[in-house]
């Protein structure tokens, strides 16, 4: 099982942005433990660039993807249109719980074109993502 994590805009900041928020783990310290004990592939990619995260989709040939847009959540049709227009499940996934954050956050415009969403578990959110494509996927694949 091959899974891809793309994390958008400011994500590179996690482990010093925000830590009341989002915690004071850097991801790349989230995926070696992810990595640890998933019994598949994890790819990574985080970028900035709404343009790269849409490249990221398309051309995935994963089992599944892992994505936290950040900021583009909010703003991003081209990324809802992206996500529509591919065969890979999506899991949408938050640290924070959109819901209890400024209004404008709880808009999100791909939750209605992903298979899920995931949100409000901090970091845990991505091993649930993950949980969830093992479970889904194992008959589907060969798994």
């Amino acid at each position: 099982m091959r899974i891809l994590i793309l994390n958008g805009p400011n994500l590179n900041l996690l482990g010093t942005r925000e830590p009341e928020i989002y915690g004071n783990r850097t991801f790349l310290h989230v995926l070696e433990e992810l990595r640890k004990h998933f019994p598949g592939e994890i790819d990574y990619l985080q970028s900035n660039v709404e343009g790269e995260l849409i490249n990221a989709l398309h051309e995935s040939s994963h089992d599944g993807i892992i994505l936290n847009a950040g900021g583009y959540t909010h703003t991003s049709v081209a990324i809802r249109d992206a996500i529509s227009g591919i065969q890979v499940p999506v899991v949408e996934v938050h640290i924070s719980n959109l819901a209890q954050r400024e209004e404008f956050r709880h808009n999100s415009f791909i939750t209605a074109v992903c298979a899920g969403s995931i949100m409000g578990f901090g970091m845990d959110g991505y091993r649930l993502a993950l949980e969830w494509f093992k479970g889904n996927l194992r008959g589907k694949i060969g798994y």
